[in-house]
């Protein structure tokens, strides 16, 4: 049987849209799939639920600084690709994908030097540092970088922009096919409840959610407010109309296909989640000295089509927030500007197209995928 594979990891944003592009190629081809990724354990949980065989390696953090952490780090990095090269050497795959994180650069360097064809996608609009060392083994191997802005290929070195294939973000089917219904009894909302869907993240996001709650009194006079608060966070006090998660799994589809507005940061994967589902955002990317700054351009983005409201870094008091919220509680036509503009850059099927550019290079001449 064929047998492709998966790397990535880190966060579920370099998990779920892989499980998307995996998903589609089981229904397209005949094929055994296997994931290699990082030993925590969030990794493993999110894909062995998929059915999926999960590997982990050791993997060390990519940074940009100087960094003492940087000399273990190396240890790890070289670690993991020579048990990522064991794994390949056993499997066999006849091409690996990467989604990249940090836990994707040992595996695609092992891939390379074993004449695997490496593919990776970028879900931001300008590529991480993953991504960019990741664009060397893929150029060696004669695979091609995947990326989900038509602007991020003139992001990369001009000698393999001809590598670069611009698709849509790669989103679960689930987002496509939920019941509103479901997500609305999934929280308890009552026929009149309006819900407002505040994402945190998989991990949380302190600073969104410390805003929402100091923001609360005024929003519960607006929406039933649903507060996925992520793992690491602790449970907010309980009032009424404030419904809080650690992590909402399953039920997410239905739950943002329940929502009249979403709250959130600003990754990737729930951007085009929210888009996918045609909704209106209100959003905080993450910034300063602690990241890239690829939330801000991925924000950017969506303001620009009119998808998305953004609160900079000085406008994010509770006044801010519950301003801007109850301008677009009380203006039913922005929302449906907003949602309609959303749901254009939800359109596109990205994992379709991933789909068939993965299916395409495996039909090598003899082999009848």
């Amino acid at each position: 049987m064929l047998c492709i594979a998966f790397t990535g990891g880190g966060t579920g944003g370099h998990i779920y849209p892989g499980l998307a592009v995996a998903c589609g190629l089981k229904q397209k081809l005949d094929c055994r799939i296997f994931w290699i990724g990082s030993r925590m354990e969030m990794d493993r949980s999110i894909v062995e639920a998929a059915g999926i065989d999960f590997f982990p390696i050791p993997a060390g953090k990519l940074r940009r600084n100087f960094s003492f952490k940087n000399i273990g780090d190396f240890f790890n990095v070289a670690a993991g690709f020579f048990a990522a090269r064991k794994i390949l050497k056993r499997e066999k795959p006849v091409l690996l994908f990467s989604k990249g994180g940090f836990v994707s650069v040992p595996p695609c360097a092992a891939a390379s030097s074993l004449g695997i064809k490496v593919f990776t996608h970028e879900s931001d609009y300008s590529p991480g540092l993953a991504t960019r060392i990741n664009a060397r083994f893929v150029f060696k191997s004669g695979g091609n970088i995947i990326a989900a802005y038509r602007e991020t290929a003139e992001k990369f070195h001009r000698n393999i922009r001809s590598r670069v294939l611009v698709m849509a973000n790669p989103v679960r089917a689930e987002f496509k096919n939920a019941d509103p219904l479901a997500g609305r009894a999934f929280v308890g909302a009552r026929q009149d409840d309006r819900i407002l869907l505040v994402l945190g993240g998989s991990q949380g996001a302190v600073e969104l959610n410390r805003l929402v709650e100091a923001s609360l009194g005024e929003l519960l006079h607006l929406y039933l407010v649903v507060h996925q608060t992520g793992s690491r966070e602790s449970a907010a006090p309980a009032l009424a109309g404030y419904k809080t998660y650690p992590y909402i799994n399953a039920e997410l589809p239905h739950v943002l296909a329940a929502a009249e507005l979403v709250l959130c940061r600003s990754g990737a994967g729930t951007l085009w989640e929210c888009a996918t589902a045609g909704k209106p955002m209100v959003l905080l990317p993450l910034s300063g000295s602690g990241t890239r700054g690829d939330q801000v351009e991925n924000a950017r983005f969506f303001e620009k089509a009119g998808a998305a409201v953004v609160l900079s870094p000085d406008r994010r008091k509770p006044e801010d927030l519950i301003r801007n919220i109850r301008a677009l509680a009380e203006d039913e036509k922005k929302r449906r500007a907003m949602a309609e503009a959303s749901a254009a850059i939800g359109l596109e099927d990205g994992t379709a197209g991933i789909v068939r550019i993965l299916s395409d290079s495996v039909r090598l001449p003899g082999r009848e995928p």
